[in-house]
């Protein structure tokens, strides 16, 4: 794995994955950038719901889960220094609850993204919402 980011001016950052993907970095203009962009935290955080359904999904196949729709939301407060607490939402199309939630919690033991998160103190809670 490799990320570079590079300065483009301001507070702004272009960073990739050296795979030809990339986002734009900021800060919020109350923070004196031009909110081109996310800011590096909340990069983080979206990569954490982004981790969460990738490994939903891989875990589902397996499990021969089927559902029609998958949305993770996550909910963090920020103390003084960092990200303190992760609420996560998950929403899910299925007729099978019983197996989601199997899944869901497979998914939050194993999400590479949330080990980091709980592994530097961040307290994470989870709901299962079925639709």
């Amino acid at each position: 794995m490799k990320s570079t980011s590079v300065w483009t001016g301001g507070y702004k950052s272009k960073v990739d994955n050296g795979r030809g993907h990339g986002a734009v970095v900021d800060l919020p203009q109350n923070q004196g950038g031009d909110d081109v962009g996310a800011t590096a935290l909340e990069l983080a955080l979206m990569g954490l719901s982004g981790c969460i359904t990738t490994i939903f999904v891989l875990i589902a196949q397996k499990s021969r889960l089927e559902f029609e729709a998958l949305e993770a939301e996550i909910n963090a407060t920020k103390g003084e220094r960092t990200i303190e607490t992760a609420d996560v939402i998950i929403k899910i199309k299925t007729s099978d609850p019983k197996k989601a939630d199997r899944v869901l919690n497979q998914t939050l033991e194993t999400c590479p993204v949330g080990i980091l998160f709980a592994d530097a103190g961040v307290k994470i809670s989870h709901k299962l919402i079925v639709e």
